[in-house]
């Protein structure tokens, strides 16, 4: 079994061919075979699984499974203490009601690499982090879930997926990893 644990960048699809010509996985993966485990919409960034085994993939995005994926959101704003005890309880969107988070308000994170292009910058509008662990992937699930409460996603980067970490890994790189279990 092969997986791979990449930082996808910013603009870049989740998937390894585009009709229309935009940047994919094939551009930085050149493995044959392997799959994305779940999905990152091309205006997120971070830790992506991908491999050729059809369970863990479906263990991975199969919300049934409930594979803790963590996310640091760049905010517009400064979450409260109530705007981050809705998060955590869980928030009504028109798809339903989303499953309780762990929400927290973070530091920007240390060694962050800057986005190209960068993040719209309003003077008069701070921004603020929050570090956001769900347990399910509606779509576009942690950016509905920040506008509900009144603070607009800026910047997503997913930073963990279960207990892989993105650690060190630079936008477009990646590393094999052995699963739990195997040798």
């Amino acid at each position: 079994m092969t997986l791979i644990l990449l930082n996808k960048p910013y603009g870049v699809l989740c998937q390894f061919t585009d009709p229309e010509g935009r940047p994919t996985l094939a551009d930085y993966v050149k493995v044959k075979g392997v799959y994305a485990a779940g999905r990152l919409d091309t205006d997120s960034e971070g830790l992506l699984a991908l491999t050729d085994d059809g369970k863990l993939i479906k263990k991975l995005s199969d919300p049934a499974h409930k594979t803790p994926k963590t996310y640091w959101a760049q905010v517009e704003g400064l979450p409260d203490q109530d705007a981050l005890q809705k998060l955590s309880r869980g928030i009504e969107l028109k798809d339903g009601k989303t499953r309780p988070a762990k929400a927290w308000i973070i530091p920007e994170p240390i060694g962050l690499w800057t986005r190209d292009p960068p993040i719209r910058h309003r003077a008069a509008i701070p921004t603020s982090w929050i570090e956001l662990t769900i347990t399910e992937g509606k779509n576009r699930q942690v950016r509905r879930m920040t506008a509900a409460v009144g603070f607009p996603t800026l910047r997503l980067i997913r930073a963990a997926i279960g207990d892989w970490k993105l650690e060190d890994l630079q936008p477009g790189e990646w590393r094999e990893i052995q699963p739990a279990g195997r040798q």
